[in-house]
């Protein structure tokens, strides 16, 4: 079944979820003996265990790690992580090359900022474990962040891309050290794929303005509420003379209309309806119910649609950099 006939069928198609991977231990970096501090005591025991449960990292690197820092607990963490990071590293180079068709789009927003991101990997087994699901939500802080960042006066929507390389040097974020391109070398490291931090996206509305959005193939990040997965997204940035009740439906209609169609520019109410062909947006035939166009259903809405953002997963590099 196509894309545009789901889409017409149901308003949201869940995708089924499927276990996450457990997380990968890594492999011993190397053998060691161990410290004095290592004595069969309690509190030992506890603090490898302790460290164990907020790393995830193997019993035999957290009893190493310990050793290596004579106990401080904090150090060790740090220690454990740069010895991923240069696992990751090491593995992104013998992987580097092959093919990263799969991967999720991830939405967020906050406020009057939304952002979409597309992060990619081989397959589709690695883009539904949690690991990999944790890094695109990564990513999207990361580029909120970035996007908060901006002190701009607005008097109108803003809009703006960023590139692979952009976005993997923006920060990590509050929580993390480093940059994105780090978590990237740690998510490959712990996962065993290639994988690249594709692209994103950001607007950002003054008042008077409202974004719409919708994400095909749902499914909502378990740490994270306002972060919702997928492999298509859009946002609809609309202008309103006044908040209505019915606006986040509308969005996410106009939304889900842009995913389906895959307009490239909005058009204008005065164009001439055309066929599923068309390419502007307010003269393609509606998707719920194509005996109207686009624009004869947002019309009487009160809205007037002004731009549009629309991610699909895996889209080849001449889209990217068209964008």
């Amino acid at each position: 079944m196509s894309l545009l006939r789901s889409l017409r069928i149901c308003l949201v198609v869940r995708s089924g979820s499927r276990p996450a991977r457990p997380l990968q231990s890594l492999q011993p970096w190397h053998t060691f003996h161990s410290g004095p501090w290592m004595a069969s005591s309690a509190s030992s025991k506890e603090l490898l265990m302790k460290l164990r449960r907020k790393t995830g990292y193997s019993f035999v690197n957290c009893k190493k790690a310990l050793e290596t820092c004579g106990g401080d607990l904090k150090q060790a963490e740090i220690w454990l992580h740069k010895q991923a990071q240069k696992e990751g590293w090491s593995k992104a180079a013998k992987l580097h090359g092959r093919k990263t068709k799969e991967g999720l789009i991830g939405l967020l927003q906050e406020g009057n900022t939304t952002v979409l991101v597309e992060v990619n990997c081989e397959t589709d087994f690695v883009s539904r474990n949690l690991k990999f699901q944790q890094l695109v939500q990564q990513v999207a802080l990361g580029t909120m962040l970035h996007c908060q960042s901006l002190k701009d006066q607005l008097s109108t929507y803003s809009k703006g891309f960023l590139n692979s390389s952009e976005l993997s040097g923006l920060a990590a974020g509050p929580d993390k050290e480093g940059s994105l391109k780090d978590q990237l070398a740690l998510a490959i490291g712990k996962l065993g794929e290639n994988m690249i931090l594709k692209r994103a996206a950001w607007v950002k509305v003054p008042s008077g303005f409202y974004v719409g959005s919708y994400v095909h193939g749902v499914m909502h990040s378990p740490l994270l509420h306002n972060l919702v997965l997928g492999k298509y997204g859009a946002l609809v940035i609309c202008e309103t003379s006044e908040r209505k009740a019915n606006l986040e439906d509308l969005g996410r209609r106009l939304g889900q209309h842009v995913v389906g169609m895959a307009p490239l520019s909005v058009g204008s109410l005065d164009d001439e309806p055309g066929g599923e062909a068309e390419t502007k947006m307010l003269s393609q035939p509606y998707l719920l119910d194509p005996s109207v166009t686009l624009g004869q259903y947002v019309q009487p809405q009160g809205v007037s649609v002004v731009d549009f953002v629309r991610f699909e997963c895996g889209e080849g590099e001449e889209v990217a950099e068209a964008e």
